[in-house]
Formats: structure tokens, C-alpha cells, sequence
């Protein structure tokens, strides 16, 4: 195989040192240079004064966990940085060491059989802190509303069956004078109802009348409460700071809201995960494939076992499913609904959602690439105007005629494509 790195460096990293084994190739047999490090910042640098002194300007390092970050941090803006998935450079068990480990990643990379994982740019990288943290708090904010929900529901208050929201209006009214209050006045309780639940007077009442919360019981209901009004302030926070660091993005945001379903959080959160510069992927395919939204290929034998997606795009996945989920709902553009539907009837719906997140992607890689706002080929299809539908359609029965005639199936005469064609 061919020498692609003639002098490079491989590190396996670990949490408080990091094993690094410099290859120099001079001829048919390299060199091998090797060097233990603390992972602290002034033998970081030593080590990139190293790297430099060496003439070393290509490095490849296993991502264990989050400790190759720090390392990543420091040698990045003078040395190509290659973050390896581990399962690259996986080596064989009972014959591994850190010296043998690092060895074996530089051996791999000198001949580039060490695929790069995409590491964003370090504004991206901020804002994707920032949004997999929101990504957590709003998990954990549905887990509060849930356990909410349930304190009321283990103690005879049958209120979310009549309700549509335990936390609108006249639900939180209700639910905070049944923790705050040593009575239940079913009187007081009808004040508190408002609009269209008026009408649902005599249901409210008896989904709550009989209830049996003790004093724990309420102790445990005012906490959960605290706990989740906390979160709800804790994430507006968190969009105010997310909003300032956002603003470099504001034009591929912009874009990206052209795609139907998508709204300012969900673009956020898709640039946050990708970036906006798409020469780090060869096409939409190897992105969505990153993004694990392409079916695997698994076959031996002449025989193809499971191609589920795989497990990556952690964060990425849900967003652009929660994406596809709104997008198929939208009632101004039919464009996804359409495809949904069609992919539905053959492959069931979470295959479908699935599909449309990954046109999704595809689409954004596109408008990334070229700067134009959303417009797929094939919109003119769906989204047609009734004067071209028709004339579409005309044109279609035109051509379905001449095909009959041509093969002797009906005479010519016989042929009569009405001017309008009922719907």
C-alpha cells in the first residue's frame, strides 16, 4: 500500500496520560519515536513542540470518551488533527498495550485506512454544548411533567382524563388549590374553570370528588412543581445565551426555516450537529449515513440479514424526526405529506418518518452547498397549480390515447379527451 503520511503520529489517549508513537518513513522500513505525556496543558504543549521539532504535521487520535478533546484543543490550529472512531483501530485482544495501541493507530493512518469522524469548527462546537445541554433539560422537564401527572393519578384525581393539558390554565388552578388546600370545595373548584372547560363542569367535578392525597403526597406534588417551573426558567436562560452565540448562523438559519416543519430551535439544533460548511462530506449520502439515517448493509453469503439504521446521530436523529413529524403535518405545504403518505402505504409509518428526515437532511446538505432556499425538483408535481394540473392531466390522456391507437386497441375515431377532466 501506498505511504499517504510519510511523517506522521499516533496517540491513544487516555484520561490522565496519552500514549504517542511518532512514524517517520525514510526508505522501505519507518521509524518509530515514542512518548508518554500527562494530559495537563504545559505537557500538551511540550508535546506539540514536539510534534513541530519532528516536522510532524499529522496526527491521529482514538476518541476515548471526552479526553481527547483537551488534547484536540491545543494542537488543532497548527496540526491536522485525524479523530479515529475507535472501531477503526480496534487491535486484537490479549496482544495490546497503550505503547502497541498508539503504534498500531499510526501504522493505520500512515497508509489512510483511518477514516476522519467530522469535527465542526469550534463556534459549532460551543453552540452544540449549549444545545445538547437544552436537549437534556427539555427531557428532563417532559420526565417533570410526567411525574406530575402521575402524583394525581396514584391519588384518585382522574382530572387528565377530562382535560386535554394537566398544565393549561384551568388544570394548574385546579391542581394547586387541590396541593395548596387542607378542603375541596367543589364550588370553588367550578370557579377556576375556564373557557370551553365551563362546559365540562359536572366531569371536572367528579374525576376529582373522593380523591385521597395525604399531606406526603402533597409535600411530593409541590416539589415536583418547583422542580419543573425551575427547569422552565432554566431553559429560557438557555435560549438567551443560545440566541447570542447563534448570530453568526443567522443566514443558515434563515435557509433552513425555508423547509417546511422546521423552526428556529430545530435549525439551531441541526447546524449545531453539522455545521454549515458541507465539503466536509463527499455528498448527502455519506451525511445522512453519518447521521444515521441510511439502512445498513449487512450480507454474507448471498443472504442480507438486518438493515436496520444504525445508532448514530444521537441528538441529531430526534431532532430531525421531531422535524419530519411536524412536516408531514403541515397543511400550507403538502410536499412531505404527500411522500409520507405514499411511503406509508408500503412500508409503515416510522419507516416513513424516518425517510422524510433523511429528505430532509438531504435537502439542507443541498441548500448548504448552493445557497438557495428550499425548492425540490419535484414540487411542481405536488404543489401545482390548478390551471397547470389541469393541462398536466390533458396532456396525459393525449398521450394515453395515441399509446391505445398506435396499438390497435381503439379506433382513432372513437378517441374524444373532454376540455375539462372532473376531479
Amino acid at each position: 500500500m501506498d505511504v499517504i503520511y510519510p511523517i506522521c503520529c499516533g496517540v491513544d489517549v487516555h484520561k490522565k496520560f496519552f500514549v504517542a508513537t511518532l512514524i517517520t518513513t525514510d526508505g522501505i522500513q519507518p521509524k518509530y519515536k515514542k512518548r508518554r505525556s500527562s494530559t495537563f496543558n504545559n505537557q500538551i504543549l511540550a508535546f506539540k513542540a514536539w510534534l513541530l521539532e519532528n516536522n510532524c504535521r499529522d496526527v491521529c487520535m482514538e476518541s476515548t470518551g471526552k479526553y481527547w478533546i483537551p488534547v484536540f484543543n491545543l494542537l488543532e490550529d497548527s496540526i491536522n488533527v485525524t479523530i479515529a472512531n475507535p472501531k477503526w483501530v480496534k487491535t486484537v485482544k490479549g496482544n495490546k498495550d497503550d505503547a502497541k495501541d498508539s503504534k498500531w493507530i499510526g501504522d493505520l493512518f500512515r497508509i489512510d485506512l483511518v477514516p476522519g469522524s467530522f469535527i465542526p469548527c469550534k463556534a459549532t462546537r460551543i453552540l452544540r454544548e449549549f444545545m445538547r445541554y437544552r436537549f437534556k433539560l427539555v427531557s428532563c422537564k417532559s420526565s417533570e411533567k410526567n411525574r406530575y401527572q402521575n402524583v394525581f393519578t396514584v391519588c384518585n384525581v382522574a382530572l387528565d382524563a377530562v382535560v386535554s393539558d394537566m398544565f393549561g390554565v384551568s388544570a394548574s388552578s385546579i391542581t394547586d388549590y387541590i396541593v395548596n388546600s387542607d378542603t375541596f370545595d367543589p364550588a370553588h373548584c367550578v370557579l377556576l374553570l375556564k373557557k370551553t372547560l365551563k362546559k365540562k363542569v359536572d366531569e371536572v367535578v367528579a374525576s376529582i370528588d373522593g380523591f385521597q392525597m395525604t399531606d406526603a403526597q402533597k409535600v411530593r406534588a409541590r416539589m415536583v412543581k418547583e422542580h419543573y417551573d425551575y427547569l422552565l426558567g432554566h431553559i429560557e436562560k438557555l435560549d438567551a445565551v443560545v440566541d447570542e452565540l447563534a448570530k453568526p448562523f443567522e443566514p443558515a438559519i434563515q435557509l433552513l426555516c425555508s423547509i417546511p416543519g422546521i423552526g428556529r430551535h430545530s435549525a439551531i439544533a441541526i447546524i449545531s450537529e453539522v455545521g454549515t460548511d458541507m465539503s466536509q462530506f463527499d455528498s448527502s449520502k455519506r451525511l445522512c449515513r453519518w447521521a444515521g439515517l441510511t439502512p445498513g448493509n449487512n450480507e454474507s453469503a448471498g443472504k442480507k440479514k438486518s438493515v436496520r439504521i444504525t445508532r448514530a446521530g444521537v441528538y441529531l436523529k430526534p431532532a430531525l424526526v421531531q422535524v419530519a413529524h411536524a412536516a408531514v403535518k403541515d397543511k400550507k405545504n403538502p410536499y412531505y405529506r404527500i411522500k409520507y403518505e405514499a411511503i406509508a402505504k408500503r412500508r409503515g409509518k416510522k419507516r416513513a418518518v424516518i425517510a422524510i428526515a433523511r429528505m430532509i437532511l438531504t435537502a439542507a446538505f443541498h441548500m448548504f452547498s448552493t445557497g438557495e432556499v428550499w425548492n425540490p425538483s419535484d414540487l411542481n408535481q405536488i404543489d401545482m397549480p390548478p390551471e397547470l394540473r389541469e393541462k398536466e392531466l390533458q396532456k396525459s390522456l393525449r398521450r394515453a390515447a395515441k399509446l391505445l391507437v398506435a396499438h390497435g386497441l381503439i379506433n382513432p375515431d372513437a378517441v374524444k379527451i373532454p376540455q375539462t377532466v372532473p376531479a
